[in-house]
């Protein structure tokens, strides 16, 4: 056999092996998704415990710790509105062992951060959405206001000298916070926190004069007096507090805001890992108790599919992008 034609022969056999390696692939990550999990998972989230991400994370780790067979951890990165966590997860080995436990912020961060440490649509695969909620627009009972119409008004009496909380720039909390602020316009000044505990903390205690948090974190804050719900960010009133007014009723028309969670994994985890995941979280959803839990805290179990993820995470990028232009809100 002549030496050409024998580069020839080993040429075209690696071109065959080439060709074959989509299919190999494939078999591949299926042969891995019936063997997963064979070691604990991790579900990283951006912010401090007690948010949204983390409430929702954790019911949701419960559960499939039980329906796995290994244990699911939740391991808080806060930070840069959620993004040094997510970063964590970009960067992870794209192997189903690492996920994240995200907020609509995910959406926001790049119409308010300019560069960013990794690319949302490139880095990150859906997995599912999880649920679905409004915010709570809440004062301290010191500051005298009892509807969002008193806390505009009041706003408007005193500019630049009113405070809002939020649990980080570009988070959730921040976005419906400068929303309100456009839609009402009103002149107030954003303060940012390392989570929702904190902004919570100190709304209470009065150090910034309102707060859009998640229902989830209130717990019986309201109804045992130690801070004031002025309505709901939602189009319509929620389960959770159904005599509380939208923010809409009560005085800042066209006003609406509604947040969701998520899961998601490393770009390129196989497939059929993905699929996995999404079928067991989904089942978890759907469970009498998860349900009453999520409803209880204001949110509504929500599951996608991994490919209804991603597309609602590209039409959020949109959404908010052309939000924070009309809002004047410039990345940083």
């Amino acid at each position: 056999m002549t030496r050409r034609r024998t580069f020839a022969i080993a040429f075209f056999a690696a071109g065959g092996l080439a060709l074959a390696s989509p299919a190999a692939w494939s078999a591949r990550g299926a042969d891995e998704a019936a063997d997963f999990p064979r070691r604990p998972i991790r579900i990283v989230i951006g912010f401090t415990p007690g948010g949204q991400p983390d409430i929702t994370a954790r019911t949701i780790a419960a559960k499939l710790t039980e329906s796995l067979g290994q244990p699911v951890v939740v391991d808080n990165r806060p930070g840069a509105g959620g993004t040094i966590g997510t970063k964590i997860v970009a960067d992870a080995n794209p192997d189903g062992y690492t996920l994240l436990s995200v907020s609509s912020s995910l959406a926001i961060s790049p119409s308010v951060y300019a560069k960013l440490p990794y690319d949302t649509r490139r880095d990150l695969a859906g997995v599912t959405r999880t649920a679905t909620a409004a915010y709570v627009l809440v004062a301290p009972l010191a500051l005298n206001v009892r509807t969002a119409k008193d806390l505009v008004a009041l706003a408007r009496a005193r500019p630049g000298q009113l405070n809002f909380g939020s649990a980080g720039v570009g988070s959730g909390t921040h976005f419906a916070g400068e929303v309100l602020k456009s839609t009402a316009r009103i002149d107030v000044v954003h303060v940012p926190y390392k989570g929702i505990p904190e902004a919570l903390t100190d709304t209470m205690t009065g150090r910034v004069q309102f707060f859009m948090t998640p229902p989830a974190t209130l717990g019986t804050l309201v109804k045992d007096g130690k801070i004031r719900a002025l309505g709901v960010s939602s189009k319509q009133r929620i389960r959770a507090y159904p005599d509380l007014p939208t923010i809409a009723e009560s005085g800042v028309p066209g006003f609406h805001w509604e947040t969701w969670a998520g899961i998601l994994a490393p770009a390129k985890t196989p497939r059929a890992i993905v699929n996995k995941l999404n079928a067991e979280i989904t089942r978890a959803l759907a469970l009498p108790d998860v349900r009453q839990r999520f409803i209880g805290l204001g949110a509504e179990p929500a599951p996608t599919t991994p490919a209804e993820f991603d597309k609602l995470i590209a039409g959020e990028l949109l959404r908010v992008a052309e939000l924070a232009r009309n809002a004047g809100i410039k990345p940083q």
